[in-house]
């Protein structure tokens, strides 16, 4: 991951609205989310790669973490979090003018527009925005 990913990430993690969540990819050995402790948040991850055979799970509690925003399933569960943080089940991101756009009206008629040259920038952007 570069730089300006792990800034990114560390931004994310920041967030009022943030939580891991299964699916979730983390910059660390033990790769893939698979559980996440109910009353502590910590989440229970797999090493990336590993077989059924030899596959294991480790709480990482008290661990620094920060999520893979390189990772496609991670940025499914980053706008899952950004949905349910506004409340809008129907928010996507989409290219707009060479950027990416999270864009959308709530109810009480406010128009929001977060911009970022790539989709988890986006996404993060919104997230640090949300109510």
């Amino acid at each position: 991951m570069t730089d300006s990913i792990i800034g990114l990430s560390r931004r994310a993690v920041a967030c009022k609205g943030f939580r891991w969540l299964p699916g979730m990819r983390t910059g660390s050995k033990f790769a893939r989310v698979v559980a996440v402790d109910s009353d502590t948040g910590a989440p229970c991850a797999t090493e990336e790669g590993a077989s059924e055979d030899d596959c294991y799970a480790v709480w990482l509690d008290g661990v620094p973490l920060f999520p893979d925003l390189s990772d496609a399933a991670t940025i499914g569960c980053l706008l899952a979090l950004v949905r349910e943080a506004w409340e809008q089940d129907d928010m996507g991101a989409s290219r707009y003018r060479e950027r990416w756009c999270i864009e959308f009206t709530p109810q009480e008629g406010q128009h929001h527009a977060f911009y970022g040259d790539a989709e988890a920038e986006a996404l993060v952007a919104a997230l640090e925005a949300a109510p």
